[in-house]
């Protein structure tokens, strides 16, 4: 198949698909004697892998990991474990990261409950008090 019917039966971008392909995830295909590329099933089934990872949220480097195993039959799940439990761990702390978010926006939307002129809105007079972005010194660098 066509990279376009690639395309259209896993709803993953052309781009994507080279992308996929440049970074080693896909293989590259057969190309047929006009040039064009050719796609087999293992390459849609690959990118259907590849696609529910993404969904799930995982990087390339776990994507990668995970396809290394796939790959190899033989070889102990373990290695697939350890990759879900990091990803695992990283989705908590993620959440509570983002709780904490939601409850500083909450607290800057109570600074405004009614509308009213925007010199007088309190969202953006408590967005102004912010501190200004301050860039470190790099190191081994002086004042």
């Amino acid at each position: 198949m066509k990279i376009g019917e690639l395309q259209r039966r896993t709803g993953v971008p052309v781009e994507t698909i080279r992308y996929y392909e440049q970074k080693g995830l896909l293989p590259e295909p057969e190309r047929h004697a006009n040039n064009y590329r050719h796609y087999t099933e293992a390459h849609a089934d690959r990118l259907a892998f590849i696609r529910h990872c993404r969904n799930l949220d995982m990087t390339l480097e776990e994507i990668t990991v995970l396809l290394g195993v796939l790959d190899t039959p033989q070889a102990s799940c373990d290695v697939a474990n350890r990759v879900l439990d990091a990803h695992i761990d990283h989705v908590v702390r993620r959440m509570a990261e983002l709780q904490q978010l939601e409850q500083q926006l909450r607290e800057l939307r109570r600074r405004c409950l009614q509308p009213d002129e925007a010199q007088h809105c309190g969202i953006l007079a408590e967005l102004a008090k912010a501190p200004a972005f301050r860039r470190e010194p790099a190191a081994g660098r002086g004042l």
